[in-house]
């Protein structure tokens, strides 16, 4: 195959001298002259394209805080229906978050460390919530966990409710959110050098310990920024926590539930509490990206061979 790649290579190459000489000294006299416009054209329109698609991102947020004044903002603090549906928030994404790395990562490791058959329709079955609409997810939760739903009569004999509770909003959050950490983990683990888990097992760790010592930090880097992700998407969750959990003020109704019943009241101060919850969300994603910049996620490959063999 190599063979026939040079072979192909070579006669591309002698076709362009061919159409060369056909057309003469002067045409690639002129492609000459021409190459270094072109070039600045190419990037020219680069540049163009990249400005376009930076100016509508970043215009929807610079919009909300041109219509914010500060003082607004420090007002809503004080405001008891804001601060109550910010801790809801807070709350429900901090514990699904915390359910989606307790179970999230084991899931991805496994994913990302076996091959077997079905293993393609596993992965699809994590991704699945990314494409399904909200509308879908909430409804699903309540066909799984209602009073009618599959698992209803066994939640009712155990005395549990979960709809239109705060566990509600973290099944909702944590199904809609998932599945960006769980992605992000299994490249971060199928990046992590298998000879460095092959030189593990062989100074005698078994499996537990080898994830924990070996691949657990050498892919901490890409579990964190997995973890950024979907706490960044659970904190503005809003079509299946609706369906699921309702909107009841300081029990399920969070940030982004309080915005929507605001638009229609009071646009101004809707707009307030959507430049509150950027700011939240900027500031956790800051601290953590300002965290891992000082915490030694990737540690050299002698290292963590020699670090390994002396834990044993």
């Amino acid at each position: 195959m190599r063979r026939l790649g040079e072979l192909a290579q070579a006669g591309r190459a002698r076709l362009r001298q061919a159409r060369a000489r056909e057309r003469g000294p002067a045409h690639s006299a002129v492609v000459r002259l021409l190459a270094p416009v072109k070039r600045s054209l190419q990037a020219a329109l680069f540049f163009a394209a990249a400005t376009v698609a930076l100016l509508f991102l970043a215009l929807p947020v610079v919009a909300i805080f041109t219509r914010v004044p500060p003082g607004r903002l420090v007002r809503l603090l004080s405001n008891g229906v804001v601060t109550n549906a910010l801790v809801v928030s807070l709350r429900s994404t901090a514990i699904a978050e915390a359910l989606i790395l307790l179970f999230g990562t084991p899931l991805a490791y496994f994913l990302a460390t076996r091959r077997f058959p079905g293993r393609a329709f596993l992965v699809t079955v994590v991704e699945l919530p990314l494409v399904l609409p909200p509308a879908v997810a909430g409804i699903g939760l309540f066909a799984a966990f209602g009073r009618t739903g599959l698992f209803g009569s066994t939640l009712d004999a155990l005395g549990l409710q979960i709809p239109f509770t705060l566990a509600a909003v973290v099944f909702a959050v944590a199904l809609v959110a998932s599945p960006l950490y769980v992605r992000t983990a299994i490249a971060a683990f199928e990046a992590v050098d298998p000879d460095l888990v092959a030189a593990s097992r062989t100074l005698g760790a078994g499996p537990a310990k080898t994830f924990f010592r070996v691949a657990l930090p050498l892919a901490g880097g890409g579990l964190a920024a997995g973890a950024a992700l979907s706490f960044a998407r659970a904190l503005g969750e809003f079509g299946a926590t609706i369906m699921f959990a309702g909107s009841l003020r300081g029990v399920t109704q969070t940030l982004p539930l309080a915005i929507y019943e605001q638009f229609s009241l009071d646009f101004d101060t809707a707009l307030a509490m959507g430049a509150l919850l950027v700011l939240v969300s900027v500031a956790l994603l800051l601290s953590l990206k300002l965290s891992l910049s000082y915490w030694p996620w990737q540690p050299s490959r002698r290292t963590s061979v020699s670090v390994f063999a002396r834990s044993s």
